[in-house]
């Protein structure tokens, strides 16, 4: 209907029987008690398995496919999707770390992010992985230390492009950016590369991320995969490996829709072309985070008090921003606006009301639903909110008021 208020899209990777819902096969009321407390998280293994299966049916099979373990560096998780994909990307020695004891390969790892410190810098050279160069200063640093342990380091170059992923939720490339180097300065680092004793591997362009446009999404791969063939031209060896990001979104506000990853998969299929006669020994990988474990994420908390205030329903729980600062609308939105959020032990309700769900801390930015309509709930009844899967608990303020920090379960 013409006018009609934006909806969310359906929330389907989690079934609903006998109004409540369930993770992994398990109704969240069982779960809750299995956890034994709440606030938590809880993170569905066949959503995220048959995620990387749709993504492998539409992405060309000659793409690898990396996991980048920002978006949800869990144990449990990376040790379960690290046999499921071809490679994972770290941010930090400490989700090095993780990836080692998830098995996964040196070879198969790499490391990005604008400011390594040294022993950043020295645990990826002894463990073998693959540097993301954000600096000239940088490719220096990992020189010397190279040198001074008699090894040969494994590098890349971050590119700061000189175009950004059109309509993405944060832009990371194009005009002045703290990531990268810009464009027009990597011939010369390139020729730095070749003089000093590291191992040149390729580049890393990521111009964006959360986009749900195919379009947009096949018109920065394109301009990618250009802008590599042009740099190439200058490196010390030929490119190995071309890391193409990804910026792959997902629906969490009323009004968007699924990102059509089939048009996604056919578009980068055609774009290859290109890109084998540019760079014939280039391997194309596509980083993924939030794609991935975005959707098989749930934030639930219980409601502690019910109260209204001059006509108003707040249901008070005992989990809120610190726990889940992007549901907050406090990570990156202009405009707050609501997460899909239930009631997660009564979805459909038998009376339905417009409420607030709001945390216990002591400010009015502590708020995962504003206005919103929800089954009639009381104290003891469970909040859910989807979408959670991706820069929830890692990305949030956990120390803020002192208040216990959520558990996390892998179902």
């Amino acid at each position: 209907m013409s006018g009609a208020k934006p909806v969310h899209a359906p929330m389907t990777q989690f079934p609903v029987v006998a109004d409540c819902v369930q993770v992994g096969g398990v109704s969240l009321v069982e779960l809750a008690e299995r956890v034994g407390r709440t606030p938590f998280y809880a993170y569905d293994r066949g959503v995220i398995t048959r995620r990387i299966e749709l993504l492998r049916k539409h992405v060309p099979a000659d793409v690898h496919l990396h996991y980048a373990m920002k978006a949800n560096p869990m144990p449990a998780v990376v040790k379960h999707i690290a046999p499921l994909v071809d490679g994972l990307d770290v941010a930090s020695e400490g989700e090095l770390r993780v990836a080692l004891a998830a098995g996964a390969k040196a070879s198969t790892i790499s490391f990005a992010g604008p400011g390594k410190t040294d022993a950043d810098l020295a645990a990826a050279v002894a463990a073998g992985i693959v540097v993301n160069l954000e600096s000239e200063r940088e490719m220096e640093r990992i020189a010397a230390i190279g040198r001074d342990r008699g090894l040969r380091p494994l590098v890349a170059v971050r590119v700061n492009p000189d175009f950004e992923l059109k309509s993405s939720g944060m832009k990371m490339g194009g005009g002045p950016k703290q990531f990268g180097v810009d464009a027009e300065r990597v011939p010369e680092m390139l020729r730095r590369i070749g003089q000093l004793e590291l191992e040149f591997i390729g580049f890393h362009i990521f111009s964006g991320s959360q986009n749900l446009r195919a379009e947009a999404i096949r018109e920065a791969q394109e301009k990618t995969i250009e802008l590599a063939a042009r740099l190439a031209t200058h490196a010390p060896s030929p490119v190995r490996v071309l890391n193409i990001g990804g910026g792959f979104g997902i629906p969490y506000f009323p009004g968007e829709q699924p990102l059509d990853i089939a048009a996604v998969g056919a578009n980068l299929g055609g774009i290859l072309e290109g890109a084998k006669r540019g760079l014939p020994q280039a391997r194309v990988v596509v980083e993924l985070g939030r794609y991935i474990v975005g959707e098989a994420g749930l934030y639930v908390c219980r409601i502690i008090d019910r109260k209204v205030s001059r006509g108003h329903v707040f249901l008070i729980t005992d989990g809120g921003l610190h726990h889940h600062l992007a549901a907050s609308g406090n990570f990156g939105q202009v405009i707050r606006k609501n997460y899909p959020v239930v009631v997660g032990n009564r979805v459909a309700g038998s009376k339905r009301e417009v409420a607030s769900v709001v945390g216990p801390l002591c400010t009015p930015l502590d708020l995962l639903a504003d206005s919103m309509e929800l089954a009639q709930a009381d104290a003891g009844d469970l909040i859910a909110v989807f979408q959670s899967g991706a820069y929830g608990l890692t990305a949030s303020p956990t120390a803020f008021l002192s208040h216990p920090a959520p558990a996390e379960v892998l179902v």
